[in-house]
């Protein structure tokens, strides 16, 4: 059950985006498991994967073609994850694009493959393929939410987020989708996730926005600690509502849009922490007054993934000593435990690094059973700050996991 609000916006079309999708039965059957993105031409497209060495078929082939130009096609497959899958795993990726290539009358380079689910088993490659006609024969500007929907796995609502925005006079759309669920602490990007825009941007610049917004969305948020060997994030700019191109960060215009992308991001973000496997609550994990940004962000995820920091959340007891110790052994050097003040919301928990005198345990209690809290962190040594987005740990996540495949 999803923690708070998880609704799906109103979902703007972004001119020159067209969405498609198919029942393949890559693993369910009567279940939407197959997308496919269409770009006008001259869409710039960019793209940031996931550093697991161990990455999955599809990431290898995604980004040796975005090395390549820009791409007209994305194809994504829910349900198997063509990950740890050989040789074998990289010609049924080259398949998929080479069969929507024919289709579509583009060259194979000009198609991007995008897989999820299960790992270490081959794709279904013939009922893979044979719903790609289908797919494609479905392209519409409007099917953002079909899109959401039919890139999930584990995920128990479909994720989405959208703006309008003026530059110039002009308005422009910002439309995203993301998915995941377990199985979450990208390093890079998310499991998966798709933003369009039809404001024009220059491809370099639209890399920089993209790395820019990861890393305070995508790149800060936790589930469970592991990274997947699928994560992959797309940004498309296609130009199609008008006005100059966006070819400089000092163009005023770039700070506009670098906003947007950054709710849009967080959002998407934000939406896989609140429907991880499992979840009760939403935790968001503030490190503060640190020396550097690397410090607290060490802080906060040494907290948010410890087990026994979020089990204890999950049962609503404020066993404190357990953040202490999840901040001691982040490995930040020369840390002064009496400089430390620890917050649960508006109760302080922990001051100059022992309990905070008007400290009860009713006050710790309250918050803990709240859906949604803080855990704020001052370090007393800096200015510099940081956050990490994460979920508790239940008994629903064991279960989820544990029957996975069956």
């Amino acid at each position: 059950m999803a923690v708070g609000d998880v609704s799906m916006p109103h979902m703007h079309v972004v001119k020159g985006v067209k969405i498609g999708s198919a029942e393949a039965y890559v693993r369910y059957q009567n279940r939407r498991d197959l997308v496919i993105f269409e770009f006008a031409a001259g869409s710039n497209v960019v793209g940031v994967f996931t550093q697991n060495a161990f990455c999955a078929a599809p990431v290898y082939v995604s980004k040796a073609h975005l090395a390549q130009g820009n791409p007209r096609y994305l194809v994504i497959n829910t349900g198997n994850a063509n990950a740890g899958t050989g040789k074998l795993g990289m010609q049924n990726a080259e398949i998929t694009c080479a069969k929507l290539a024919e289709l579509a009358g583009v060259s194979t380079q000009e198609v991007l493959p995008f897989s999820t689910g299960v790992i270490g088993e081959q794709l279904p490659i013939e009922r893979l393929v044979a719903g790609l006609a289908p797919a494609l024969a479905s392209l519409r500007e409007d099917a953002w939410h079909d899109a959401a929907t039919g890139i999930m796995t584990t995920d128990t609502t479909p994720k989405g987020a959208s703006e309008q925005f003026e530059l110039d006079g002009i308005t422009y759309s910002m439309t995203g989708i993301s998915k995941g669920a377990g199985m979450i602490r990208p390093n890079m990007a998310t499991m998966l996730s798709y933003v369009a825009t039809d404001a024009p941007i220059q491809r370099d610049i639209l890399q920089q926005l993209l790395k820019r917004s990861v890393e305070q969305s995508f790149n800060r948020i936790t589930v469970d600690g592991d990274t997947s060997t699928n994560d992959s994030c797309i940004l498309v700019a296609t130009g199609q509502a008008g006005g100059t191109e966006i070819c400089s960060e000092n163009d005023p215009r770039y700070a506009v849009v670098l906003d947007v992308l950054n709710r849009v991001m967080l959002r998407l973000a934000q939406l896989i922490i609140r429907d991880g496997e499992g979840a009760t609550k939403f935790i968001t994990v503030r490190v503060e007054d640190g020396d550097n940004t690397q410090e607290c962000c060490d802080i906060a995820y040494s907290i948010a993934h410890s087990p026994l920091v979020k089990t204890a959340i999950f049962a609503s007891d404020p066993n404190w000593g357990r953040i202490l110790a999840a901040i001691g052994y982040a490995g930040v050097p020369n840390l002064d435990v009496e400089k430390i003040q620890v917050w649960l919301d508006d109760v302080q928990i922990c001051k100059d690094g022992g309990a905070a005198a008007d400290y009860t345990e009713a006050a710790g209690a309250r918050v803990m059973a709240q859906t949604e809290m803080t855990i704020r962190v001052n370090l007393g040594r800096g200015q510099a700050t940081d956050t990490v987005y994460t979920c508790d740990l239940s008994y629903d996540y064991v279960k989820i996991n544990a029957d996975y495949r069956s």
